[in-house]
């Protein structure tokens, strides 16, 4: 499969802000805007909680997989993932070569995010934010292997992180321009 026509693939831990910034990045690029987790619950007819709660986790990420090969073969825009979705070592080499952006994010911004989110069946039970550094921790240097560029979301506006990635992705163009 040949590299995808994505102008960026947003990924990163878990509420580091990746649907909010793709959906501004692809505004302001004036391209299409797709978020992995929905298609997911698009396809399976009902919302990732009840997925995982019904199924289980391997099916998730299965249906996970699946998706993002098609969603990379098919899709233009902004792509976000779920924190998961580039672990697969199948998935991590459909995004090689890819523009990937990783989105940091500060723990202390994690922690008001994760107050206002109850979606999340990883960190469901006792100390989310503990289960939130275990599983970012882990999967970290996945991240960093397929990023193109790193962002740091810093409690940022989605905006101004989306301006910064826009303007990553200006300079990666002039250097390929004639």
């Amino acid at each position: 499969m040949s590299p995808t026509a994505l102008t960026a693939v947003l990924i990163g831990p878990m509420a580091a802000g990746k649907t909010a910034v793709g959906r501004e990045l692809a505004r302001r690029l004036g391209e299409p805007f797709a978020d992995l987790d929905a298609l997911i619950v698009q396809e399976a007819g009902k919302p990732i909680p009840q997925i995982f709660a019904e199924d289980g986790e391997d099916h998730f990420r299965d249906l996970e997989a699946q998706l993002l090969a098609v969603a990379l073969s098919t899709r233009t825009g902004v792509l976000a993932l779920g924190g998961g979705a580039p672990i697969r070592p199948e998935s991590a080499a459909l995004l090689r070569g890819c523009p990937v952006v990783l989105l940091q994010v500060d723990e202390q911004i994690v922690q008001a995010r994760l107050r206002r989110a109850q979606d999340r069946p990883l960190l469901s039970g006792e100390d989310p934010l503990r289960r939130w550094r275990e599983i970012s921790e882990r999967r970290m240097p996945h991240y960093r292997d397929l990023a193109c560029w790193t962002v740091d979301s810093d409690g940022s506006p989605p905006a101004a992180v989306a301006r910064r990635i826009h303007d990553l992705i200006l300079e990666r163009e002039a250097k390929v321009s004639p």
